[in-house]
């Protein structure tokens, strides 16, 4: 690393707080520890989770960066002990354990994908986090198969567009919920057969409707709140529902006698906490599975924003404002 200069910039959170607590500053430039590559990053990706951690809900795990962002794009230009899979100067994307808000940050080695091909690096930096959230929740948990039928709630979140397309991709009919008008016409554009406006629309009477009254084989949901009960009425038999988030709240009063009655299967998981092992597998079936089909010009990220790194606070605001489509990025050194 002698050729790489000591300080970085970074985005701190100091001890949390609302979206101005973000502020930019100078640190010590990361040295990668064995089975870990150093990144210098032209993009990081923004994501719910960075949002809750800001706001002191969400401490990283004791081994992780305590600084802010979970994924980015740049080139590898330092390698620990042990890799052998990347080269310095190599172009990649990764899931991060923290850190990604930064000039360099480092990655576990297995949490690193090559730069799909056809793809800038702004466009990888939005694949990790969403992509190996929405692989292991909805096609490993969900066990969603070609022919069922798939409800993903926020539609038009960097969540729901990724789950929208690959559900697609990979034949399910797919249906949404969305809360504007706009956001369900580029639902729909990228392939889903229904866009449910919320705030117009019950979502359980929509689906029923669009069911035959069968309901849905899978949902995957992030709102959580009264959507649990919601959800399981609009599952149909054997139905599978995920939970990856509760944006209104996990304490709600349920009837889950559907659960019962109806064979449901209700899990989910987050992906911050799994073992390095875990997510190296994950980042194995996004290559073999994922992708080609980002090569072929499917399924592809839909980029809302970027915004200059030191302008972290104005991405958070805009990530809480929820009017955004898709993702929201930070541009750091480019590419």
């Amino acid at each position: 690393m002698s050729d790489l200069p000591e300080t970085m910039q970074f985005i701190d959170h100091g001890a949390g707080g609302a979206a101005e607590v973000l502020v930019p500053a100078s640190g010590p430039v990361p040295s990668p520890a064995a089975g870990e590559v150093l990144i210098r990053v032209a993009y990081a990706g923004v994501n719910r989770p960075d949002v809750i951690q800001r706001s002191g809900r969400y401490p990283p795990p004791p081994d992780a960066s305590p600084y802010i962002g979970l994924e980015v794009a740049g080139e590898v230009v330092a390698l620990g002990e042990g890799v052998t899979q990347w080269r310095v100067g190599d172009p990649v994307c990764a899931l991060v354990n923290g850190g990604g808000y930064a000039e360099y940050a480092v990655a576990p080695a297995g949490q690193v994908l090559p730069v799909p091909d056809g793809l800038s690096l702004l466009h990888a930096a939005a694949l990790p986090e969403n992509y190996f959230t929405v692989w292991t929740n909805v096609f490993e948990r969900g066990r969603l198969t070609a022919g069922e039928t798939f409800l993903v709630h926020g539609g038009s979140s960097g969540i729901g567009l990724t789950a929208i397309q690959l559900a697609k991709e990979r034949g399910a009919t797919v249906y949404t919920t969305v809360g504007a008008a706009n956001k369900a016409e580029v639902c729909a554009k990228l392939g889903a057969d229904a866009a449910i406006n919320y705030r117009e629309q019950d979502f359980v009477e929509e689906i029923k409707a669009l069911t035959g009254g069968n309901g849905v084989n899978l949902i995957l949901d992030m709102v959580g709140g009264d959507y649990i009960g919601r959800n399981l009425k609009s599952l149909a038999l054997e139905g599978r529902l995920v939970q990856i988030a509760f944006l209104q709240g996990p304490k709600v009063e349920v009837d889950w006698t559907p659960l019962m009655t109806r064979r449901l299967t209700f899990t989910g998981s987050t992906l911050r906490p799994r073992s390095g092992a875990d997510k190296a597998a994950i980042a194995r079936q996004l290559r073999e599975q994922v992708w080609p089909m980002l090569e072929r010009g499917h399924a592809l990220p839909v980029i809302h924003q970027v915004f200059p790194l030191a302008q972290a606070a104005e991405a958070h605001r805009l990530m809480e404002s929820s009017t955004h489509i898709g993702k929201i990025m930070l541009e750091v050194a480019g590419g």
